[in-house]
């Protein structure tokens, strides 16, 4: 049974109760409060301190302070006026356990309240949160669709210029063909019209001449060999042997790409302004490439960009260039490069055969990574799948896949 404590002090003033109730040498972390409008308790074992106060009080603007040996309590009035008692004169133990009941639903209904605010905030930064995400996922898309837009604007203005300045040496070249036969139908013209009379002494020479020419010719004759005889050489060619199973059979695709591979080989610029400080290896687009991989193992990918860079304006149509120079970038955190050119190697990977199928997955990797380090995870899952289509025994990539759809799903937290 507690122990009522009597020993308590009160002042007052129109619109603060100040109380000082002494805690008898008790511990501070062994001190219950309890207090609602109309109620306080202060609960330190084997002590009790308990008040049914005489007006309501405002709860949510006062104060307890605990310290010293006392609990000082700082009480707001509601009303702005003198009280007669601090407690009423209550003897009725019923009326004391109802005030304590009422006193108890009361402060359970305000923590309920404060519970469901507290989850209605949380929700509403969660949904602030989420929406915010998909915004910047939006601009983001918006800004990739941008850049390839312009890009392919930019190839398109790049091919007819291209192609008007084909016609124009195309023209040219007519122009000069129809001077050269102008000036050789002139040339005829002018050499027929010009006619010098032979004297006797010149014919009998020329005669002479010719019968001299016709001996000649006829011991030539005389002395050449029979001619051989004719006869064939056959040519056979090694078939080629595509992977691909007969029951899945991709030859046609297959012989697409291998001509396309071999179109590209052929395809140099060689009318370049920075050719003209170059050797002849450093023209082929081939030596770029390899010096290119040797400075990324080295670790100078600046350098190596540069390398991918000059082998590209070389040549436009080999696809490894582009793949490589986007692991360059990712390297160097330049994200949406990395996916442009990431992009560009998966255009000119076409069609899909098993002879790019590595090739492939690397392009879609590297602009899954670049995707997910820019936070559009959505995306990045994308390429990541489309990677494993391609080569579903990887476990590599299947760890990685299960990790971003966790991060979407959000039951894995997103990396720093």
């Amino acid at each position: 049974m507690p122990l009522i404590v009597k020993d308590y002090t009160w002042t007052q003033t129109e619109t603060i109760v100040y109380i000082n109730v002494p805690l008898k040498g008790v511990k501070v972390g062994k001190v219950d409060i309890f207090s609602t409008d109309e109620y306080l308790k202060v609960h330190f074992p084997p002590f009790l301190f308990e008040a049914f106060l005489s007006e309501p009080i405002d709860d949510d603007k006062s104060t307890a302070k605990i310290g010293n040996g006392v609990a000082v309590f700082t009480l707001q009035k509601k009303e702005e006026r003198l009280w007669e008692h601090l407690v009423i004169n209550n003897n009725d133990k019923d009326k004391s356990r109802e005030i304590r009941e009422r006193a108890l639903l009361k402060a359970q209904a305000k923590l309920a309240a404060e519970s469901k605010a507290k989850a209605t905030k949380t929700q509403e930064e969660r949904k602030y949160a989420l929406e915010t995400m998909m915004k910047l996922e939006e601009e983001g898309r918006a800004k990739i669709q941008k850049m390839k837009d312009d890009e392919c604007e930019k190839a398109t203005a790049q091919l007819e210029a291209w192609k008007l300045k084909q016609r124009q040496i195309a023209e040219e070249e007519a122009q000069l063909k129809l001077q050269s036969q102008r000036i050789k139908v002139d040339k005829q013209s002018k050499s027929e019209k010009i006619h010098v009379p032979r004297t006797s002494d010149q014919c009998k020479v020329k005669h002479d001449q010719k019968n001299s020419v016709q001996s000649i010719s006829k011991k030539k004759q005389v002395d050449l060999p029979a001619p051989r005889s004719t006869g064939n050489i056959q040519i056979k060619f090694t078939p080629r042997v595509f992977p691909t199973a007969l029951r899945e059979s991709r030859v046609p695709e297959e012989e697409e790409w291998l001509q396309k591979q071999a179109e590209a080989r052929r395809a140099i610029n060689v009318n370049l302004a920075e050719l003209k400080d170059l050797t002849e290896e450093e023209r082929n687009p081939d030596w770029l490439k390899e010096k290119g991989d040797k400075l990324f193992a080295t670790g100078n990918y600046l350098a190596a960009i540069n390398a991918y860079s000059l082998a590209i304006k070389l040549n436009r149509k080999i696809p490894a260039m582009y793949s490589n120079r986007a692991a360059c970038h990712l390297k160097l955190r330049n994200l949406h490069k990395a996916i442009e050119d990431s992009s560009w190697a998966l255009d000119l990977l076409t069609p899909p055969v098993a002879g790019n199928a590595g090739a492939r997955t690397r392009a879609h990797v590297r602009r899954g990574t670049a995707f997910c380090e820019l936070e559009l995870y959505t995306e990045g899952l994308q390429d990541y799948q489309a990677a494993l289509t391609i080569d579903p025994q990887n476990e590599t990539l299947q760890a990685d896949t299960h990790k971003i759809r966790q991060i979407i799903q959000g039951s894995a937290p997103c990396p720093e």
